[in-house]
């Protein structure tokens, strides 16, 4: 893992939690003490983070803005709507469809609820969303709460593999012609238990997110159906990954 996976895969954490330990940086990034300090050190002096007693807290700015009450303060909002809307009409009544977690995720379900379509979930807002708003069919994965992420995970070889879909929506915070990043191990190797069950793999990413490169490859560009993204995007990457034959919707 490079010095600059390291800090986006830091800076995701305190977006989330708002303080890191350095003893938790050292059991999640598998890195010496020495490390862990030098890398705090860094993005302390380039004003990303506060470096405190044993750890880093989030500055202001990097705490989470968003939640389902005020879905409208998500970044780039705006693109996530008209790439949350592209993505369900793709959805064919009848159809089940796994959903997984974030902004774009939760805007997914809000255009599908009410619509005749089995929505199989382990993101505890949307799920609660949908419930609420009497959405007839939802499936909610089982397994220990996560409250870092609102989700829950399950364990290896659990009953995640007896669940099927026409579709899986997910999202990530890179996209290159390698294929999906996500820099969260945890979530992503939950979701990677559902690729072998569900039809079509459909990557929801803003702009931003296409030529990044950060955490892990989630999937390759070939596991990919199909991808959807703001018409800002990188247009020389899009054109790759359309060579090797995805779908490539800019919106």
């Amino acid at each position: 893992m490079t010095e600059a996976q390291r800090h986006q895969i830091l800076l995701d954490l305190l977006a989330q939690t708002g303080f890191v330990t350095v003893e938790q940086m050292i059991s999640r990034l598998g890195i010496s003490p020495a490390t862990a300090r030098r890398d705090i050190n860094k993005l302390d002096e380039s004003g990303k983070l506060k470096k405190v007693r044993n750890g880093a807290e989030a500055i202001s700015e990097q705490r989470p803005r968003w939640s389902p009450l005020n879905i409208h303060q998500a970044q780039n909002h705006d693109e996530k709507v008209r790439i949350a809307h592209a993505a369900s009409q793709l959805v064919n009544p009848g159809e089940s469809i796994v959903i997984n977690c974030g902004s774009t995720a939760f805007l997914l379900g809000q255009e599908l609820c009410g619509k005749p379509v089995q929505i199989i979930t382990n993101y505890l807002p949307l799920a609660n969303y949908l419930i609420d708003q009497e959405h007839d069919s939802v499936i909610i994965m089982g397994g220990q709460y996560n409250r870092s992420h609102s989700i829950t995970l399950s364990p290896q070889g659990s009953e995640n593999s007896l669940y099927a879909g026409h579709w899986m929506f997910t999202s990530g915070k890179g996209l290159t012609t390698e294929g999906l990043y996500k820099t969260d191990m945890l979530t992503a190797m939950a979701e990677q238990k559902m690729l072998n069950v569900v039809g079509k793999l459909a990557v929801l990413v803003d702009s931003s997110k296409v030529g990044e490169r950060a955490g892990m490859l989630f999937s390759q560009a070939g596991e990919i159906d199909l991808v959807i993204t703001g018409k800002q995007a990188d247009e020389a990457i899009l054109r790759q990954l359309e060579k090797l034959g995805l779908l490539v919707i800019r919106v």
